[in-house]
Formats: structure tokens, C-alpha cells, sequence
């Protein structure tokens, strides 16, 4: 069975993320896709707690055909794919956190544990992609593939919300409408 995994804080969830996971179930014949809400980012600051990431998440990938989302303990990806001890899976993620890979904690664990599945949009400098892919223990087990690019990032998505800026377009409907509710990301 063919199991893809995107991680993320998802704070909040937005349109690219809920492309790429749409884009990975038809391009790799996902049976399942886990999208695991990351609890505690180490390499991040969040600021809405777990429990509402992991409600807006839920609303963002409703919409994606197999898609299950949980909260995930773990910080590091290896950590959280050696809990997960999933057979094979493919780890979703973008070029520009490819790129980033080295620096991950065990990336030659990451490697072993999983095959990434990475999302570049068209244009993207192949040679970026090489330099990292040489460095790597298992260039095999990453697997390119292009999207076309939403330029969306959830910093930009809070700083609007905190603006009083519609979100419309930039992340599904339903997470708009309950981030309004909340008034999550609302200056104070």
C-alpha cells in the first residue's frame, strides 16, 4: 500500500499545502496520506496551540481523497517516521525544504525510513536540486515532481489575519471562516 506523509505546523493550513497533498495522491497512487500536525515544531514558533492546528487541518485536507490528519508528538521527522515504522512511505515536501534536508536531524536515517516525494514548481533551478541530491547517502529515494506554485505562506496568512485581511483564495473556505470565528491570529 502506498503511504504518503506531509508534516507541517499548519498554522494555519493553507491552499499550497492542500495542493501538494492533492497533487501526491495522483501522482504517487496514494492508498493513504497521513498529514501529521507537528505539536511542537523545534525549528519553528507556532502560535495557535495543537488542538486548533489539528481542527483547521481537518477542514483544509477534507477535501483530499484518502487523507487522514493527526496530531504528531515528535518534532524531528526522523523521530516521528521511526515511531510511525510505516513500510516505505513517501515523506511530502517541498523543493526549498529539500534544500534544507542536510541539516535535519539523521537525514541519512530520513532516507532509509522513507522516499521523499518532492514538489518543485516549474522554472526551479535543477542545479539547486543537484547540489543537494550529491550530497545525499540515497539521491535514489527522492522523487521530483512539479507543481504549479501558489505563493502562499502561512507567516504572510497570520500577518493578513492580524491586519483584519480576508483569507479568501489562500486557504480553503472552511478554515477561513473558522480562523474568523476564533479570531485566531487577531491583533489584540
Amino acid at each position: 500500500m502506498a503511504v504518503g506523509v506531509l508534516g507541517g505546523a499548519f498554522d494555519p493550513p493553507h491552499n499550497g499545502h492542500v495542493a501538494l497533498a492533492k497533487a501526491a495522491v495522483d501522482r504517487f497512487g496514494l492508498e493513504r496520506l497521513l498529514v501529521t500536525v507537528v505539536v511542537d515544531p523545534g525549528h519553528k514558533r507556532v502560535v495557535a496551540p495543537a488542538a486548533t492546528r489539528l481542527e483547521l487541518a481537518r477542514l483544509a485536507f477534507a477535501d483530499v481523497p484518502r487523507a487522514e490528519v493527526e496530531l504528531e508528538p515528535h518534532a524531528r521527522t526522523v523521530d516521528a517516521l521511526e515511531a510511525r515504522a510505516l513500510s516505505d512511505p513517501i515523506f511530502l515536501l517541498g523543493a526549498d525544504e529539500l534544500a534544507d534536508l542536510p541539516g535535519w536531524k539523521e537525514p541519512d536515517r530520513v532516507l532509509e525510513l522513507a522516499r521523499l516525494g518532492v514538489a518543485t514548481r516549474p522554472g526551479y533551478p535543477r542545479e539547486r536540486l543537484q547540489s543537494v541530491l550529491a550530497g545525499l547517502s540515497r539521491p535514489d529515494r527522492v522523487l521530483i515532481f512539479e507543481l504549479e506554485p501558489l505563493p502562499i505562506s502561512s507567516s504572510d496568512l497570520r500577518a493578513r489575519a492580524a491586519r483584519g485581511e480576508s483569507l479568501a483564495g489562500l486557504v480553503p473556505t472552511a478554515v477561513a471562516e473558522r480562523i474568523s470565528q476564533l479570531r485566531l491570529y487577531a491583533a489584540d
